[in-house]
């Protein structure tokens, strides 16, 4: 069987857990405490050499880590990746994106928001992401004007990824107000069956009042 290594609170890792609650694909978990030091542990290191979650164990003991590409890995063969190259590839620019500027930068200033970091944060930092969350957002508004999805018209790991971090900017400082139509989506991507609603807060965590080891 498939094993899971979460960490409950990490958007990343819930990523995963969304995509195999609308596969219904059976599994096993194991926790990592990553604010306990669990992730620098030799053992782990070796499933995952940055000692992030998630990652996963297949039945043949190959591992594999980084949300996007278990999430590629999870949805070949299935309706949440296209089997068309030009599609898959498509798929793959908003995987890109949402490295680059939905997870990078909304879920930074989430994160230092919600386990009480922001202020040792030097300022000039937190406005460079403000800044860039808030051009990330005005990307997305833009391109879910056009259509119900980011790829292909279709649900797909795209939506998932980027709704992780995405969706949550509120609780990073940042209103969604202004970008009704990325509201929108927010309620598309919710609607579908099989959505993982449950989320758990850092605050379910005591130790993520420190700074990661």
């Amino acid at each position: 069987m498939l094993t899971l290594f979460d960490y409950p609170p990490s958007q990343n890792a819930w990523k995963v857990r969304l995509l195999l609650n609308h596969l219904g694909r059976p599994h096993r978990t194991e926790i990592v405490s990553i604010f306990e030091g669990a992730g620098r542990n030799d053992e782990y290191l070796a499933i995952n050499p940055t000692g992030t979650v998630p990652a996963i164990r297949l039945d043949d003991g190959r591992v594999l880590a980084e949300s996007n590409a278990i999430l590629a890995y999870l949805a070949d063969g299935t309706p949440y990746m296209p089997s068309d190259p030009y599609e898959r590839a498509k798929v793959q620019q908003w995987l890109h994106f949402e490295q680059e500027r939905v997870e990078s930068v909304i879920g930074s200033l989430r994160y230092w928001t919600l386990t009480g970091k922001l202020a040792q944060r030097p300022p000039a930092l937190v406005e460079m992401k403000r800044k860039a969350a808030s051009r990330t957002l005005g990307i997305l508004e833009r391109e879910l004007s056009a259509r119900s999805f980011l790829a292909n018209e279709r649900y797909s790991i795209a939506d998932m990824s980027i709704f992780a971090y995405a969706s949550r900017a509120e609780e990073a400082g940042i209103p969604l107000q202004p970008y009704p139509h990325f509201r929108a989506w927010i309620a598309r991507v919710q609607s579908q069956p099989g959505f993982l609603a449950t989320m758990h807060p850092y605050s379910e965590d005591p130790h993520t009042v420190s700074e990661l080891p």
